[in-house]
């Protein structure tokens, strides 16, 4: 002890001499060994006073002259703690090294298992197998995939090469089995094959094949994959179905990529346009556009490119002889992966025939109605002259009257059809035109009143009605005028009498316009006791149920003669 603490500490108080303190410590084990009499009390210490460990035993024994006497052995053991923490330190690195190479490996199956996982997904989205042949021991590997194509349960093992030609079409198993042989001496195989029915379908596969060989240059083993182009072939037959029809249609079926350059042309645009396809491959599209067309293509490319489609697009296409033709083309979009369009189909077909027969029948059938309005007119007017042959039997003024009113009437129906057999459509005619011929013919049936009468005219510019709107309006026309002309003045006296025909509104959207046609004079007007509801005239009861034929509504305003305003809407044509 005198070694280690450097002095004698004999006579010395230990917790003054061991610890240099000066009360006793609070590890001090007296109160055990007291209480174990006898027994010794092993305890390890760690002196900082000395730097150094200690083990101690420490007991309670009887001095000779009867005292307990506290006895205690120290041995200095610094040396192998010292050993024990850097043992204790190189097993706690031992162990966090293995914690880490632990989770690297459990990382590293992890990824093997994960890395399979996709391979498999893969092999079945990709419909590939793999297959490995131990020659040697003849054991078969094959991957999931590959005992799917099968139509078998995964096992541990494939099938043996015997059974393998047993699910092949008879007439591809010679075949298989010299690919084989011919990769024993070392030429891969790759090959199409046909499966008998494998889940009731018959399966089209694409094998691939080689060998490994052993340093004696001997094979060791058959290695390769199989894969399932069932659809593949399908999709491809289809393919072909639609390029013989498109390569034999009478159509001329071409692709122009976006920028107006030709990609395909097929048998049918040779025929219509007369240029080969190696004329106009790589060439631009616009070739075909005659002189008064140039730029339409573009213009319709453009379209595309919005994803728009242009369907029977009637135009004129110019043939490599500088024939113009008349041509019907339908374009469509064609789309990439991402929905975006990439190129531009185009269907066109020569409709010059067609155009020819369709002007042929439009002109023989504008002939017909013209024909038609012809014999009508004609026969309208043998009804006038019969009306007048039949009045002059009469003497009555109230029935020769009654009978040059209804005169007036065929007459205007008369004129009608007169203009529609003169115009140049037989569908619809000028009815502001007709208005004043009407207008004309009324003055000159009264003419020993209408002397001092004027007529005035304002009259809608291009107002083209169809017969179902124009004939109930002349006879409206015609009684209203009538009416003015009969009742609105004394004979002899002056006055005016106006036609007003006027477009109210125009609704592009439903292509068609709201008239209002105004006949008023400034005569002796209509009493206040007339009611147009309850008229006994024959002509204004006629004029009320014309009206109302027509979808329209009249107005009548008694200040300063009378002014019949009626409102109606006309279909018109673009």
């Amino acid at each position: 002890m005198k070694d280690k603490f450097g002095r004698e500490l004999i006579g010395g108080v230990c917790y003054q001499e061991f610890q240099k303190r000066n009360s006793p410590c609070n590890f001090c084990t007296n109160p055990i060994i007291l209480k174990e009499m006898g027994k010794p009390y092993h305890w390890e210490y760690y002196n900082p006073t000395v730097n150094r460990h200690f083990m101690i035993m420490d007991r309670i024994i009887k001095w000779p002259d009867g005292r307990d006497v506290r006895f205690e052995i120290a041995k200095d053991i610094t040396e192998r703690k010292i050993a024990e923490e850097a043992l204790q330190k190189a097993y706690s690195s031992l162990e966090e090294k293995v914690r880490e190479r632990t989770a690297e490996l459990e990382e590293a199956c992890k990824a093997l298992l994960e890395n399979e996982r996709r391979l498999s997904e893969a092999q079945k989205m990709a419909h590939i197998g793999i297959w490995d042949w131990d020659l040697i021991t003849d054991e078969m590997y094959w991957s999931d995939e590959t005992f799917r194509i099968a139509g078998c349960t995964p096992q541990k093992s494939g099938l043996p090469y015997h059974d393998i030609l047993n699910l092949l079409h008879p007439e591809d198993r010679k075949c298989a089995g010299d690919n084989v042989k011919k990769a024993l001496i070392g030429k891969s195989f790759e090959i199409d094959l046909r499966t008998i029915p494998v889940n009731g379908e018959n399966l089209v596969v694409h094998v691939k094949g080689e060998a490994v060989f052993d340093e004696n240059n001997r094979p060791r083993r058959l290695r390769g994959t199989v894969q399932d182009i069932t659809e593949n072939r399908r999709a491809e037959e289809k393919i072909k179905i639609l390029a013989d029809a498109v390569e034999s249609s009478d159509d001329a079926i071409i692709t122009v990529s976006l920028d107006g350059v030709i990609t395909s042309w097929n048998k049918g645009a040779e025929q219509i346009y007369g240029y080969s396809a190696e004329e106009c491959l790589g060439k631009s599209v616009s070739i075909l556009e005659p002189d008064n067309r140039k730029e339409e293509i573009k213009y319709l490319i453009e379209k595309i490119k919005q994803k728009e489609k242009v369907q029977r697009f009637r135009t004129l296409r110019a043939r490599k002889d500088g024939t113009i033709i008349n041509s019907s083309i339908t374009l469509s979009p064609i789309f990439d992966i991402s929905g975006e369009p990439v190129a531009v189909s185009s269907i066109a077909r020569d409709i010059t025939e067609r155009i020819r027969a369709e002007e042929s029948l439009a002109k023989i059938e504008e002939t017909r109605k013209k024909e038609i309005h012809h014999r009508i007119k004609n026969n309208l007017q043998v009804i006038s002259s019969l009306l007048d042959l039949q009045a002059e039997k009469f003497h009555d003024k109230e029935v020769l009257r009654a009978f040059r009113e209804s005169q007036n009437r065929v007459l205007s129906m008369s004129l009608i059809h007169e203009e529609l057999y003169k115009g140049e459509g037989a569908d619809t005619l000028d009815f502001s035109e007709y208005l004043q011929k009407l207008a004309k013919n009324l003055f000159q049936t009264y003419i020993l009143r209408s002397k001092s009468l004027h007529l005035l005219m304002d009259l809608e510019e291009s107002a083209l009605f169809n017969m179902d709107t124009a004939i109930p309006l002349g006879i409206i026309v015609n009684e209203l005028i009538s009416n003015s002309l009969k009742h609105g003045f004394l004979e002899g006296e002056e006055g005016e009498i106006r036609i007003q025909l006027c477009r109210e509104e125009k609704n592009c959207e439903a292509q068609e316009s709201l008239f209002s046609l105004t006949i008023s004079d400034n005569g002796r007007g209509i009493p206040e006791d007339i009611e147009l509801e309850n008229v006994e005239s024959l002509g204004l009861k006629l004029v009320n149920i014309l009206v109302t034929q027509l979808d329209g509504n009249m107005q009548l305003k008694r200040e300063q003669g009378a002014e019949f305003r009626i409102s109606f809407k006309v279909a018109e044509r673009q």
